[in-house]
C-alpha cells in the first residue's frame, strides 16, 4: 500500500469514526441500562445490543462493556475485530475486560486480520501485556507490512518479559531499516522494565547494544540516556562525554540526564564541567545543577557568581534562591552594589528570593551595625522581602542621609500593616523634611493599594483630608483613585462636587481612570450635574470609557451607551458612543443608532454605526430590516 493510499484510507476511517461518535453520543441514553439494574443485567443488555443494533449503538455498547463487560461479552466483541468501523470500539472493551478470554480473543484474531486492523489488535495485546502472545508477535516481526512489524515490536517491548526481550534483541541486527527503529523502541521498553526491577546490569547490556547499532539518532540518544542511568555513578564518564559533545542533541541529553541521575558525584562532575566550558554551555549546566537542588554545591556556585564571564555569573546568581542560605547575603550585596547594572539587578532579585526566615533574621540583625554604604541596600531588602521591622525603619527614616531615608520610607510602604498606615499618612500631611515628601507619598500609595480592607484604609485617607493643605488633599484623592472600592469612590464623588477647583480636578481625573464599572453611576451623575464644562466633559468621557472597556456584556454596554447618549451635551461625546455601538451586534444597539441618525449633526456617524451593526447581526430579523429602512434616504 502506498503512502497516499494509507493517508486516504486513514482519512476515510477518521471521517467514519467522527460520524460514529456523534451518532453514538445521541444514542447513549437509549443504550445505557437502568441505574437500578445489576452489572450482569447491564452486560446482557449491552451484548444483545451488539447482536441486533445499528453501528452507532454497537459502538456505544462497546464503550459501556469496558465498564460492565466480562468473559461473557468477549465472543460478541471478538466478532467486531474485523469490522473497519467498529474494531477500535471493540478493542476498547477487550483491553479493559479482565481474564484470559479477552487475551485469547485478541491472539486468535492475529491470523485472521491484516493491515490497520491487525496493527490495532497487536497494539491491544501490548496494552494487556499478554505473555502468551510473545510467539505470535515475534513471528510478526518478519511481516512484509512494516506497520504491522513495528507494532509487534512495540507490543513485545510493552510485554517486556525474557522471551519478548530475547526475540527483539535477536531481530535487531537483521531487521530492515524501516522496522529497526520500532524494534529498538521495543528493546528500550524492555530495558526500562529491567531497570525498574533492579536488574541494572542486564538493562545496561541492552542499551549498549542499541548504542552500537545502526539506528536513527533519536534511538541512540534514548539508549545513551538509559545506559547512563543504568550504571549510576559508573555512568558519569558517559554523561560527561555528552556534556562535552559538539552535537547539540547529545549536549541536551547530558543536561537532562544530569537532572535525573542522583548522587553528589554527579553534581561535582557537573560543576567541574562548568569551569572549562563556554559561557553559554556553562550557564545551561548551572541551571541543570539548580534543578537538582544540590545544596552542597553552594560554595562553588557562589564562586561562579562572584567572578568570571558575565553569562555564567548571571546564571549562578539566578539559581542561588533555590539552593542558597544566609551565606549568600554578603557576596550578593557586594555584587548588587557593583557598577554592572545587569548583575546588580540579578543580585537584588536573588537576595529577595533567598528562602527562609533565617535570611530575614540575618538581614534584620545587620541593620543595627550597617555602615552608610550598605544600609540603603539592607533597607531595600527589608521592603523587597516584606520583613516586619517597623521600629528599625522608622529610626532609619530620620537618618541625616537622604538615600537612607528614601530607602526606609520605601520599605515602610512595602511592609506596614493596616494599623500602621497612619505613620505614612502623617508624613505625607506634614513631612519632617520637604525632601522626603515625594518618597513618602509613593510609600503611602504602595501601602494603600495592598491593604486587604480597602474601605477602612480609604476612610483613614478621607479623615486625614480635613485640615490638610489642598495639594496634600489632591494627593490623597489620587491615592484613593489607585485603591478602588466603595469608600474611595464616595470620597472622590464628594470632592468632584466640592466646588474647589483643585479638588475637582484631582477627583475627576482619578474617576476618569477608574478600572471597573463601579464608578459608572458616580461619573454619570457628575456628567449631568457639574456646571464646569471641563469637568463635566471629563466625567462624561470617563463614563463612556467604562462602557467601552469594562461593560461585562453587550446588554450592559448598550444600556450604558443609552445612558451616556441621553446625558451627553455635545455631539463629540455622542459620536464616541456611536463608535462603541458600531461594535455591538444586537438589535437594541441598532435601534439606538437608527434613532441617532435622525439628528442632522449625527446623521453620518449614526448611519455608519447602524450599517456596521446590521452587517454583524447573526440573523437579519424583520425588526432589524425595518429599522434599517428608517435611515435617512440620502444615507442609503
Amino acid at each position: 500500500m502506498t503512502t497516499i493510499e494509507r493517508f486516504t484510507r486513514g482519512a476515510m476511517l477518521l471521517a467514519t469514526l467522527v460520524v460514529l461518535c456523534a451518532a453514538a453520543a445521541r444514542a447513549a441514553e437509549k443504550i445505557e441500562a437502568p441505574a437500578a439494574a445489576s452489572d450482569k443485567d447491564k452486560e446482557r443488555d449491552l451484548v444483545k445490543q451488539l447482536q441486533t443494533a445499528a453501528e452507532p449503538d454497537k459502538a456505544m455498547a462497546c464503550k459501556y462493556l469496558s465498564i460492565y463487560g466480562s468473559a461473557e461479552a468477549v465472543p460478541e466483541l471478538a466478532k467486531l475485530l474485523g469490522d473497519e468501523h467498529l474494531a477500535s470500539w471493540s478493542r476498547i472493551a477487550l483491553e479493559a475486560i479482565p481474564g484470559p478470554e479477552a487475551d485469547a480473543a485478541l491472539r486468535n484474531a492475529i491470523s485472521k486480520l491484516q493491515g490497520r486492523l491487525l496493527v490495532g489488535t497487536i497494539n491491544s495485546l501490548g496494552v494487556r501485556r499478554d505473555a502468551a502472545a510473545v510467539d505470535a508477535l515475534a513471528a510478526q516481526l518478519k511481516s512484509q507490512d512494516t506497520e504491522v512489524a513495528g507494532a509487534a515490536a512495540v507490543a513485545l517491548g510493552s510485554i517486556g518479559n525474557a522471551p519478548a526481550t530475547q526475540a527483539l534483541r535477536q531481530s535487531l541486527a537483521s531487521a530492515p531499516p524501516a522496522v529497526r527503529s520500532a524494534i529498538a523502541q521495543g528493546c528500550i521498553l524492555c530495558a526500562e522494565r529491567l531497570l525498574a526491577e533492579g536488574k541494572s546490569a542486564e538493562a545496561a547490556k541492552i542499551y549498549d547494544e542499541l548504542r552500537k547499532a545502526d539506528l536513527p539518532k533519536q534511538r541512540i540518544i534514548e539508549a545513551t540516556r538509559g545506559s547512563i542511568l543504568a550504571r549510576k555513578n559508573e555512568g558519569i564518564p558517559l554523561l560527561v562525554e555528552q556534556l562535552r559533545s559538539s552535537d547539540r542533541d547529545s549536549f541536551r541529553l547530558g543536561l537532562s540526564t544530569a537532572r535525573e541521575l542522583p548522587g553528589p558525584e554527579v553534581a561535582n562532575a557537573l560543576m567541574a564541567e562548568v569551569v572549562g566550558s563556554s559561557p553559554d554551555r556553562a550557564a545551561l549546566m548551572l541551571y541543570a545543577l539548580a534543578d537538582r537542588n544540590d545544596t552542597q554545591m553552594l560554595p562553588a556556585v557562589l564562586e561562579a557568581a562572584s567572578s568570571g564571564h558575565k553569562p555564567v555569573r548571571i546564571a549562578a546568581i539566578s539559581i542561588l534562591p533555590r539552593i542558597g542560605d544566609t551565606s549568600c547575603i554578603a557576596p550578593l550585596m557586594k555584587i548588587a552594589a557593583g557598577p554592572d547594572t545587569e548583575l546588580s539587578a540579578e543580585a537584588k532579585r536573588a537576595l529577595a528570593g533567598l528562602p527562609g526566615e533565617k535570611v530575614n533574621a540575618e538581614i534584620t540583625s545587620r541593620l543595627a551595625a550597617a555602615d552608610k554604604a550598605s544600609l540603603p541596600m539592607l533597607l531595600e531588602l527589608v521592603g523587597l522581602r516584606r520583613i516586619q521591622a517597623t521600629d528599625q525603619l522608622l529610626k532609619a527614616s530620620d537618618d541625616p542621609d537622604t538615600a537612607v531615608r528614601n530607602a526606609a520610607w520605601t520599605a515602610l510602604g512595602e511592609t506596614v500593616g493596616p494599623e500602621q498606615v497612619t505613620i505614612l499618612i502623617r508624613e505625607v500631611i506634614s513631612p519632617k523634611r520637604s525632601d522626603d515628601a515625594q518618597v513618602a507619598q509613593k510609600a503611602l500609595r504602595a501601602a494603600c493599594v495592598r491593604m486587604p480592607e480597602r474601605d477602612a484604609c480609604a476612610g483613614q485617607l478621607a479623615a486625614a483630608m480635613t485640615g490638610a493643605p489642598v495639594a496634600t488633599q489632591c494627593t490623597l484623592l489620587e491615592i484613593m483613585g489607585s485603591m478602588g472600592g466603595a469608600k474611595a469612590l464616595e470620597s472622590l464623588g464628594s470632592a468632584a462636587k466640592s466646588g474647589d477647583e483643585p479638588l475637582q480636578d484631582a477627583a475627576t481625573r482619578a474617576l476618569g481612570e477608574w478600572m471597573n464599572v463601579e464608578a459608572g453611576s458616580v461619573l454619570l451623575d457628575l456628567a449631568k450635574t457639574l456646571t464646569t464644562e471641563k469637568y463635566q466633559v471629563r466625567a462624561m468621557r470617563g463614563y463612556i470609557r467604562l462602557a467601552r472597556q469594562f461593560a461585562s456584556n453587550d446588554r450592559q454596554r448598550v444600556e450604558m451607551c443609552q445612558a451616556a447618549f441621553d446625558a451627553a451635551k455635545r455631539p463629540a461625546e455622542q459620536k464616541l458612543v456611536l463608535d462603541i455601538l458600531s461594535r455591538v451586534p444586537n438589535v437594541p444597539a441598532l435601534r439606538l443608532a437608527v434613532k441617532a441618525s435622525q439628528n442632522p449633526e449625527l446623521k453620518d456617524d449614526a448611519t455608519r454605526a447602524a450599517k456596521a451593526i446590521f452587517d454583524k447581526l447573526p440573523n437579519k430579523t424583520p425588526e432589524a430590516q425595518q429599522l434599517m429602512a428608517k435611515l435617512p434616504t440620502a444615507a442609503k
